[in-house]
């Protein structure tokens, strides 16, 4: 039962990685996402610049102790998808760039919105 519970953080964790680095792209289609992309999205970059790990890991560990398994060893969940949210060799120049990516990415996809949206208003008669 932990495994499957850590098995689960594990996907819960990537999803929100996902969301906080392509999660702006979904305030194109709906504006409101913004209220709960832009949270995740300063948290995930704080993790990075601050060197901080996510507390999702500290759980996923800890269930995977207790279901009596090493952490991050065995299944095809724990084989495919932490070596992209830890992947080896991680460094902190490494996290400030990929704090900076998530950074800019958003920055570019909100200046679309916000572009498209207010120039929307000027053409209106």
């Amino acid at each position: 039962m932990y495994s499957l519970l850590a098995d689960a953080v594990i996907i819960i964790h990537f999803l929100f990685i996902l969301f906080v680095v392509a999660g702006g792209l979904l305030v194109l289609r709906w504006p409101k996402a913004a209220f709960l992309h832009l949270p995740a999205a300063c948290w995930g970059a704080f993790i990075e610049f601050a060197g901080w790990i996510c507390p999702l890991t500290p759980l996923e560990n800890h269930l995977r102790r207790l279901g009596g398994e090493a952490p991050y060893t065995g299944d095809f969940v724990v084989r495919y998808l932490v070596p992209v949210i830890y992947p080896a060799g991680l460094t902190a120049l490494t996290q400030y760039i990929l704090g900076g990516l998530v950074i800019a990415l958003n920055l570019l996809i909100y200046g679309y919105v916000y572009y498209r949206r207010f120039s929307r208003r000027r053409h209106r008669p």
